[in-house]
């Protein structure tokens, strides 16, 4: 079942398009990963997708409801986690939960064994007394997070909510989404500049650029279509000089003079181009200390596919 269907869905700023006719198809019970650079429309389609303003033209539904007939009907099923900070500073964390549940008409004994098992999950039990203005960045976007899944909803969108997290909290907080989507069948719409969150979390991924959608795969999809290149790193011990020279007939490699000397070969045919290398140092007698491989990463990709989607627009 489609949980987000828009059709040649347009948003225009009297002569600025902000959307430019994207179709997307999300099914329910997946993690959605929107991706673009910045000014690339991802904002827009959210304000959209959340009935927060209207399409210009083109059909958009959420939830099997019409964005345009049935706005508050869909806002009572979602969630939303937008970037921007929202909080009350004089409210403690657990009464900031507590008060959200009663904003949705959760019953008082949900709301009580909801809080405290957010406070677990989120690890936001040693500071559940204190005030939200006295929390650091990262304790305050924690509990930004937690406090959506004080109600029931069917899907949620979570606009860049890692930001201000640290290593430890960004993957618990990724394995509690992963895990509430297997619990409760939940869909979510993510977005994130961090690339290899959308790598872990994500089943499929759209990548927007210039109010445009360039593609929509999964991850893997992605890297076998976009990610023939591969790197692969030759490390010597020493500056070796003549390395430039014996080597200047080779394509697709370059050479850095760092701890050693170090080959870096980037290219669809980097195993041909590695066995070319390979025979000349052997033919010079110059050693190998280290040699490795570097699969192509989402983030490689994605520079790729907006660069390449930039071009054809120049």
């Amino acid at each position: 079942m489609s949980c987000i269907e828009t059709k040649s869905l347009f948003k225009n700023y009297n002569s600025l398009i902000a959307v430019d006719g994207i179709d997307l198809n999300i099914e329910s019970g997946q993690v959605f990963g929107f991706l673009g650079p910045n000014g690339a429309g991802k904002s827009t389609v959210i304000k959209l997708l959340t009935t927060l303003i209207q399409p210009t033209k083109g059909k958009l539904s959420v939830l099997g409801l019409d964005s345009r007939r049935s706005p508050l009907e869909i806002r009572k099923r979602i969630g939303v986690v937008l970037q921007q900070p929202s909080y009350e500073p004089t409210l403690s964390v657990e009464k900031s939960l507590e008060k959200y549940g009663m904003m949705w008409d959760v019953d008082k004994k949900t709301r009580k064994k909801r809080t405290e098992q957010l406070l677990e999950s989120f690890e936001l039990t040693e500071i559940r007394k204190k005030n939200m203005e006295d929390l650091s960045i990262g304790q305050r976007r924690r509990v930004q997070v937690a406090r959506e899944f004080m109600h029931d909803m069917e899907l949620l969108f979570l606009d860049e909510p890692t930001v201000g997290l640290d290593p430890s909290a960004r993957r618990k907080l990724l394995d509690f989404l992963k895990n509430k989507i297997k619990e409760t069948g939940l869909t979510i719409f993510y977005t994130t500049h961090v690339l290899t969150e959308a790598e872990y979390l994500c089943d499929n991924i759209a990548i927007m650029n210039k109010g445009k959608i360039i593609t929509v795969a999964s991850p893997q999809e992605l890297k076998k279509k976009f990610g023939r290149e591969k790197t692969i790193q030759i490390h010597i011990s020493g500056k070796n000089n003549t390395i430039h020279e014996i080597l200047s007939g080779i394509p697709d490699c370059k050479i850095e003079f760092n701890t050693g000397t170090i080959i870096t070969i980037q290219s669809s045919n980097s195993e041909v181009v590695l066995m070319d290398i390979l025979k000349i140092l052997n033919q010079h007698n110059i050693a190998i200390d280290d040699l490795s491989a570097m699969p192509t990463n989402l983030e490689e990709i994605f520079l790729k596919v907006v660069s390449d989607s930039d071009a054809s627009n120049n």
